[in-house]
């Protein structure tokens, strides 16, 4: 089930939340026998809800419930996934304890949450799952000690779609969740994965890191820096959640690299670089373009091109430097985000995959 948010897209819920429906229903599978359909589970903010069980099984010394993840309106790659839960009787005064199931990761790197060696289910579903059981074995008089399993059938599939392999959680996905609710088209998820990412290559000792606006910007610079793989990071247009996280939790030095319109927004002092939040003002890019010598007329046709590619490739070809003087502008606005104490460079990359413009790396 999902609810509804004024913007009318329909929220949902995130795999720690159906994990927690999951492992209460196994829970209480196990100890009585019966399977709690609707099983309802609480909120990190207190409220309430209720799933629907999509699968049971129960054996001699397990019980098993599935719940359908209902991602509301938002792309999730998990939407539609089912998350199973199997509940064991553990050894008394063990507690209860976590494993990852088929189709979900295991953390192998340093810098997160959790230790390499754990199953990659998140703090805040641990936390939400055993406040269920406990809550359920207060009220049935059942144990304390139990093994829970969480397991997403096609789960390992699913997250080649994802970052986990870069931040060293092989074998699956995660099992994540903050507040429980899947808010559709948030930044809140992509932001969180930019600092773990961050988390991960200071964990790793690595003292370069590369925020990309895309794929082809991503593959350039770290061929042109020779970085590896956990250096670089996906920031997409969240160039200032990068750097402000950053300032936190500092590197030595540090790189911007994207497209030409994306750079061009930051050089104008933009720090969320999605189209929504604002274009490239064209008579900002045309100031550029005189102080990097072009003539007047030359500065006129950014006016009447259609794309801001468009107009850097047609100045290059006439001489014009442009990408040289926008790159500076955007490490001058990425270093104010910074603050002092880093070594940035800032890189223009085109839609080919080849370097416009590179700034020398110097101190913020």
């Amino acid at each position: 089930m999902s609810t509804d948010q004024p913007s009318g897209l329909r929220r949902g819920w995130t795999t720690g939340t159906c994990a927690t429906a999951a492992a209460r229903a196994a829970y209480e599978g196990l100890v009585t026998g019966h399977f709690p359909d609707p099983v309802t589970v609480t909120l990190p903010n207190g409220a309430e809800t209720a799933f629907a069980l999509a699968t049971t099984d129960r054996g001699r010394d397990h019980a098993c419930a599935g719940v359908v993840k209902d991602a509301g309106d938002d792309p999730d790659v998990t939407h539609g996934a089912v998350i199973l839960a199997t509940a064991r009787h553990a050894s008394k005064g063990s507690g209860i304890g976590f494993l990852a199931g088929p189709g979900v990761g295991t953390v192998t790197r340093p810098g997160l949450a959790l230790a390499p060696g754990e199953p990659a289910i998140n703090p805040v579903p641990r936390a939400m799952i055993r406040a269920t059981i406990l809550q359920a074995a207060t009220l049935i008089d059942g144990p304390h000690d139990v093994t829970i399993e969480i397991a997403v059938p096609g789960g390992e599939k699913l997250a080649e779609r994802t970052l986990n392999g870069r931040l060293g959680i092989v074998g699956g996905l995660s099992i994540l969740g903050t507040t429980g609710i899947v808010v559709p088209y948030s930044c809140a998820a992509w932001i969180d994965t930019i600092h773990r990412g961050i988390d991960v290559a200071r964990a790793l000792g690595l003292d370069h890191v590369a925020g990309a606006t895309g794929a082809t910007s991503e593959t350039t610079i770290q061929a042109h820096h020779r970085l590896p793989e956990p250096a670089l990071i996906d920031m997409g247009d969240f160039v200032g959640g990068m750097l402000k996280y950053l300032r936190r939790r500092p590197v030595t030095r540090v790189t911007v690299a994207g497209g030409v319109a994306k750079m061009s927004k930051l050089g104008q002092g933009l720090l969320d670089l999605h189209s929504k939040r604002g274009e490239v003002d064209r008579v900002w890019l045309a100031q550029q373009a005189l102080a990097a010598g072009a003539s007047q007329a030359d500065a006129t046709l950014i006016d009447d091109v259609n794309t801001i590619a468009q107009a850097f490739d047609e100045l290059k070809d006439r001489g014009v430097r442009l990408a040289d003087q926008v790159a500076t502008a955007a490490w001058r606005t990425a270093a104010a985000a910074l603050g002092a104490g880093f070594v940035l460079d800032v890189a223009l990359v085109d839609r080919a995959g080849a370097i416009l413009a590179v700034t020398e790396p110097r101190p913020t």
